[in-house]
């Protein structure tokens, strides 16, 4: 047990200074830990979760195709015009608005664009910053559970049918998304009145007296609606829109993919002699109907989903770089495409690290925790919030965690319902979105406070994740 505790604590350490170093050292730094546990303690390696990998993968590749095209523009232009035609009501807007985007494309780094534009609108009606952009800033990760690109839901759908319940995207996405939205919306009710308003607020007030910061303040005005939008990028907007409701589609309709033959071992020999000491494997010869005993055909399986999901992402991007006439180089060098990459790495690392630990100790962690999970299944929302708390990372945490979840014996209604609790990285204001809020709000409102964990994001983080949890449960119970 002592040893176990120790290995523990290498795998806790590896995931807090990954997570100080941020982006690409997260993935990195585990793998320090893992060499740790693998040549210094002798444990069995786990295995990478390649399949949510390739998924990832793929998406980025699409929509970083999407942005480089300019369609991303198309999109936040649309939103902006939504947000100026309604700027009293932005406090409720901005968040459903960061929340869509990412339902979009898959990825919460796109607040980045719309963030300045939510503080100049805010400003320019006299509200205070803080109150849209701290739900905005939540909400445009809570996006990832509604995703159906995303890796946490497709590795949830993956994890989940492999384990026995039979779930779909489209089954996924009908909980998480009504469930979010009561949760967003919970948050920016909390949020609408939240500080002073600016003519009220003596510290904004004195900070305008300087004339200097009055015009920094006031005198920029952030906007997309002066660009000009290319039809080559609308173009590529709706490629990538066609593949994202072809994915749900097969999702819907699996009887739409392709049949494919199963075979299965049984007793009898696993290959038959070609000659000079080679062989082939009788399995292979089944798949051509050459049949050996031994081996038998026992149906047909449709292709998988994780694979649908790759081939259609990886042809639309293929489709825009052909039709739209995006240049690859530009889509390497945008955010999007950059972050999805280091999101690969960390989930690569931090998946492979849980997964070696978990993995070794299934049998211990089944007894220590069964007691508590049978009593109350609920209780395993609050591990996988502190585990996102620690890595940052929404499909980590899944990837990690639903298999040892599974393994307690906690039914998958149960985990469906307590999806959205797999987000609870605002906890530590460190993530990129919260801290770039913090620098596009001119006012100086939205904050990390002295104390660290008293920051603009923890009050809307906390309602948004507690309400959209317990809707989700009510859902999931209800439908499943």
């Amino acid at each position: 047990m002592i040893i176990m505790i120790i290995q523990l604590l290498i795998v806790l350490l590896a995931l807090y200074v990954g997570s100080r170093y941020g982006s690409l050292a997260l993935g990195a730094i585990s793998g320090i830990g893992l060499a740790i546990l693998v040549f210094c303690f002798g444990l069995k390696p786990g295995t990478p979760p390649t399949d949510v990998i390739y998924i990832i993968i793929a998406a980025v590749t699409c929509a970083g195709v999407m942005q480089a095209s300019g369609g991303m523009d198309w999109l936040i232009q649309i939103a902006e015009r939504l947000l100026r035609k309604h700027p009293d009501r932005i406090t409720f807007l901005a968040p459903l608005c960061t929340f869509f985007l990412t339902v979009l494309v898959g990825t919460g780094h796109v607040v980045y664009t719309l963030m300045p534009i939510i503080v100049d609108i805010a400003i320019k009606k006299g509200i205070r910053p803080e109150r849209p952009c701290g739900v905005a800033s939540i909400a445009s990760q809570v996006g990832i559970t509604c995703s159906p690109i995303a890796a946490a839901v497709v590795a949830f759908v993956t994890i989940s049918n492999a384990n026995g319940f039979d779930i779909t995207i489209p089954g996924v996405l009908m909980i998480s998304i009504p469930a979010c939205i009561c949760g967003l919306m919970a948050a920016a009710a909390c949020s609408y009145h939240r500080g002073l308003d600016l003519d009220k607020d003596p510290v904004f007030q004195k900070k305008i007296s300087d004339p200097v910061q009055y015009e920094y303040v006031y005198g920029d005005s952030a906007t997309t609606l002066d660009k000009k939008i290319p039809q080559s990028a609308k173009n590529a907007v709706y490629i990538f829109l066609g593949a994202i409701g072809l994915i749900v589609l097969f999702a819907i309709f699996p009887s739409l993919l392709p049949d494919y033959a199963t075979v299965k071992a049984v007793a009898g020999a696993d290959s038959v002699s070609i000659g000079d000491g080679a062989s082939i494997s009788a399995k292979e010869l089944a798949k051509i109907g050459v049949l050996v005993s031994g081996y038998t055909e026992t149906g047909t399986t449709n292709l998988k989903m994780n694979i649908v999901i790759q081939i259609v992402m990886i042809t639309a991007a293929a489709l825009m770089i052909i039709c739209c006439k995006v240049q690859p180089k530009k889509v390497v060098a945008g955010a999007v495409w950059q972050s999805g990459m280091v999101a690969v790495v960390a989930i690569y690392g931090i998946a492979w690290l849980a997964d070696t630990f978990f993995s070794n100790y299934l049998d211990t962690m089944q007894l220590m925790l069964r007691d508590i999970v049978a009593q109350y299944k609920w209780s395993i929302a609050l591990v996988f919030f502190a585990v996102s708390v620690l890595i940052n990372s929404q499909g980590a945490v899944v990837v990690s965690m639903l298999p040892l979840a599974y393994s307690l014996g906690i039914p998958g209604v149960v985990l469906l319902g307590v999806l959205p609790s797999v987000y609870g990285y605002f906890f530590i204001p460190n993530y990129p979105s919260d801290i770039a809020t913090v620098n596009f709000d001119r006012t100086g409102t939205t904050v990390i406070g002295k104390y660290l964990l008293n920051h603009s994001f923890m009050m809307p983080g906390l309602v948004s994740v507690f309400v959209s949890t317990i809707v989700a449960y009510l859902l999931s119970m209800l439908f499943y």
